[in-house]
């Protein structure tokens, strides 16, 4: 098996070096091609107006200039000499699930890879509050319960187009109660905002902030699974059509 790695947090992100790690007791064949800096909230972004540079690291490890979704084209057309038979995007640093979801660059990549026919998996790990991931190890479900997911995952047969999202919850690896199969939640409130400030010498600036609230979230839900600490998994796909709303929508334009 050939695995090809990504992310948005960077090249030299620990939730990289956790995905890597677990890749490797699959296979010897993996191949790493993510973003030289941090690339957090760049959904499915491609770069069309700034060329792009590809940087070798060492062995089967590349940087890129770009998106997460960049990183995935440069290893299909420039790094790698045949396609991987699967990509895993993450481990992402914080989670990506519920009203979040959309913006994800981690999860971004790997519908991007799965829009190409690739199977995919996007991984992120949840912790409880800014600044808690300076204060203590907020990867110690995803260091134990990665590669047996993943091992578990390949054992399904999705659909072709269909991404797999994963989210390890905040708590130890010890605390983590199983795997739960869950549809994406929507939050009791999730708002984005501006934090406005002024530099030294008077000019304004923002900072792009989230205020969310899960409210009581219901269990069959990502928001549900984090809350029970459970390892969430939701099929996802780029298609983004309500299909629930086209027979009322055509009914009432008469169509």
């Amino acid at each position: 098996m050939r695995i090809l790695i990504t992310n948005d947090d960077g090249i030299d992100a620990p939730g990289l070096a956790i995905l890597e790690a677990a890749a490797r007791t699959l296979t010897d064949d993996v191949w790493t091609v993510a973003p030289a800096t941090e690339q957090s909230g760049q959904a499915s972004a491609i770069t069309l107006a700034d060329p792009l540079r590809v940087s070798h690291l060492s062995g089967q490890r590349y940087a890129v200039s770009g998106t997460p979704a960049d990183c995935v084209t440069m290893a299909l057309s420039v790094v790698m000499d045949r396609a991987p038979d699967l990509v895993l995007s993450g481990v992402n640093q914080g989670f990506n699930i519920a009203d979040d979801m959309p913006y994800s660059g981690t999860v971004g990549a790997a519908l991007h890879a799965a829009s190409c026919g690739i199977r995919a998996f996007a991984f992120s790990q949840a912790y409880n509050r800014l600044g808690q991931e300076k204060e203590v190890d907020i990867w110690t479900a995803a260091r134990k319960h990665c590669a047996p997911t993943i091992k578990t995952l390949l054992a399904t047969t999705p659909e072709r187009g269909v991404v797999l999202n994963v989210n390890f919850p905040p708590c130890s690896a010890a605390e983590v109660t199983g795997l739960a199969v869950v549809r994406q939640g929507t939050r009791a409130e999730h708002r984005v905002y501006t934090d406005d400030r002024d530099d030294g010498r008077g000019k304004s600036y923002h900072w792009v902030r989230f205020r969310r609230e899960a409210g009581d979230a219901p269990a069959d839900t990502d928001l549900g699974a984090m809350a029970a600490r459970q390892i969430s998994v939701t099929p996802i796909r780029a298609d983004l059509t309500d299909t629930v709303a086209l027979g009322p929508l055509s009914a009432a334009l008469g169509i």
